[in-house]
């Protein structure tokens, strides 16, 4: 498997870590489908009452998509298929709340899960971008998402200036996409402390309540998610042309912010 799971019986907290960092974290189909799994089983598990969601390794949390994934698409611009729209624990139907705890890079198809993800806990290394735009692909689901999470200029920033820019976990906590900074490596102690205190609340109260916080978000959210599609389809370079920015990628390192 693809992910870790750990679940701590006395606290009732369960950790999921994406554990493939010689891809920097980077999900493939079978990764997809084990999220999409995990987060439909622990909604039967009752003695989980709260999840941290981590990435293994020293440099990523998660890259998205990994790039060496094909899709098979329709031949048909009104149906695509998007792996990542299921690998996030609200569109399982998973309303346990969950924290994500946030080391090295978080890109691109990322944002599927921190835009599902309860709130974000991050050490001094985490790093945000979306590299969408440099290699003429529409940042589409990544945007409507974080543009629920942050002001609408940062949003703009992060996606317009693709890799040129990475948001840093200092400037992140200021617009509040992360909701604590930690010390160096502090972040999974964060999230877990985080995790055990609400896992210690009542459990109705608690779902009851991530359900009301979703429940603000979910008309905004299916409108914009129908359009997602046909912007994709509209905007995106054909997958060669890409691939062929991809290969001519300047080497140096990006601004962080």
């Amino acid at each position: 498997m693809s992910l870790d799971i750990s679940v701590d019986k006395d606290t009732g907290v369960a950790v999921v870590t994406l554990n493939r960092p010689e891809r920097l974290n980077a999900i493939d189909l079978e990764t997809a489908a084990e999220l999409a799994d995990v987060w439909r089983a622990f909604r039967f598990d009752d003695p989980v009452r709260a999840l941290v969601l981590t990435g293994a390794g020293e440099r990523a949390f998660c890259t998205g998509i990994d790039r060496d994934v094909v899709v098979p698409q329709p031949n048909s611009p009104y149906m695509q298929d998007d792996p990542l729209l299921r690998v996030g624990p609200k569109s399982s139907d998973l309303f346990k709340p969950v924290i994500a705890a946030v080391h090295g890079m978080a890109c691109g198809g990322a944002f599927y899960l921190l835009g599902e993800c309860d709130f974000i806990v991050a050490d001094p290394t985490a790093e945000f971008f979306d590299p969408h735009t440099t290699y003429g692909m529409v940042s589409a689901y990544e945007s409507l998402l974080m543009a629920q999470r942050m002001p609408i200029g940062e949003v703009a920033r992060m996606m317009l200036m693709g890799t040129a820019e990475r948001m840093s976990a200092r400037r992140a906590h200021e617009v509040g996409l992360v909701s604590e900074l930690t010390e160096d490596d502090g972040h999974l102690a964060a999230a877990l402390k985080c995790a055990t205190v609400i896992a210690g609340y009542p459990t109705h109260a608690v779902q009851g309540t991530v359900r009301a916080l979703w429940a603000a978000q979910e008309a905004a959210r299916a409108h914009a998610f129908a359009q997602a599609p046909h912007l994709i389809a509209l905007g995106n370079l054909p997958a060669e042309r890409q691939a062929e920015l991809f290969a001519g990628r300047r080497s140096g390192g990006p601004r962080v912010r």
